[in-house]
């Protein structure tokens, strides 16, 4: 799919891919491919601005991703633990947020509650980017579908199938495809399929996008003929370990036998931590098709694309 170009209204925020057009989305794409090929691109965009992250939830890709995404860019990021805060004690969230926004110049927040990402935009008048919730992980679903266009594999006719548990990842996942009128397919139990609200709300924006949200409850079904392969843990930050859930999700784990129903020159994502030998093979992983090691690197220039979008112009 080649890059759209047309003059864009912004949004201040990064809070969920709904908010972003699919104009805007593939603008941003558009500029994580120049940046990745041209590190030093906007290197002084951010020159003494101040970005602090905080979060609620331990990060690898995130924190790393955003800290060197926004260094590269000239300005200076502040890394935030709420545990040593006085949000801690009892600070509200909306006096926290108007405190932070005489000192900053924009938010990334990894936390639990969406509408805790929604009250810092609304309180504290700077750039805020959500960097996951339980409801949405838009900057990942965002890095994923530069991931797919790099690869030269976003196009309509592409066939994605997302496996096992249905989560943030998964819901911001969706909402891309349907922005951009792709089709995506979900392979899930029945008891972990996607919430109501969420289909929803794709079901309404398919109308005009022509994207096609397909379910379907057997694994073999649902990877046959996939082009991308695609999957996340199945116990996510925050739930409680569940056996039960684990038993119910097997049958979707990827491995080669599985592979064997999708497409000849099929590529794996998983947005990593991967648990190994659960909802995904190491031998799947560390083979000739997994492309997740360069999905992991280009959280990097995806991050970047996003604030050059939201603080130049």
């Amino acid at each position: 799919m080649a890059e759209i170009k047309s003059k864009m209204v912004k949004n201040k925020d990064f809070l969920t891919l709904k908010d972003y057009s699919a104009h805007e989305i593939m603008h941003i794409i558009g500029l994580a491919s120049k940046l990745k090929k041209d590190r030093n691109l906007y290197k002084e965009l951010l020159k003494g601005k101040n970005i602090a992250m905080l979060f609620d939830k331990h990060s690898t890709r995130t924190r790393l991703s955003f800290e060197a995404g926004i260094s590269q860019l000239g300005g200076n990021c502040i890394y935030l633990s709420s545990e040593n805060l006085q949000m801690k004690r009892g600070e509200t969230i909306e006096d926290s947020a108007r405190m932070f926004g005489r000192y900053l110049d924009g938010l990334v927040i990894r936390t639990f509650a969406q509408k805790t990402v929604e009250a810092f935009a609304e309180h504290s008048g700077i750039t805020v980017i959500n960097g996951l919730t339980d409801t949405y992980h838009p900057c990942q679903a965002l890095s994923d579908l530069f991931t797919i266009y790099d690869a030269g594999l976003l196009e309509k006719k592409l066939k994605f199938t997302y496996l096992g548990d249905c989560n943030n990842v998964s819901n911001s996942l969706m909402i891309g495809f349907a922005k951009l009128g792709l089709d995506i397919t979900i392979g899930c139990s029945s008891k972990y399929e996607p919430a109501r609200e969420i289909l929803e709300y794709i079901s309404g924006i398919s109308q005009e996008s022509g994207s096609r949200i397909i379910l379907k409850y057997d694994p073999a079904e649902a990877v046959s003929g996939a082009d991308i392969v695609y999957t996340d843990v199945w116990v996510s930050m925050g739930d409680a370990h569940s056996d039960e859930k684990i038993a119910e999700l097997s049958k979707f784990q990827i491995n080669e036998k599985l592979l064997a129903y999708a497409s000849p020159d099929v590529k794996v994502m998983h947005c990593l931590p991967a648990h190994r030998e659960m909802e995904i093979t190491s031998e799947v992983l560390d083979g000739k098709h997994s492309i997740v090691w360069d999905q992991a690197e280009n959280r990097l220039h995806a991050q970047k694309a996003l604030l050059v979008f939201l603080y130049s112009g």
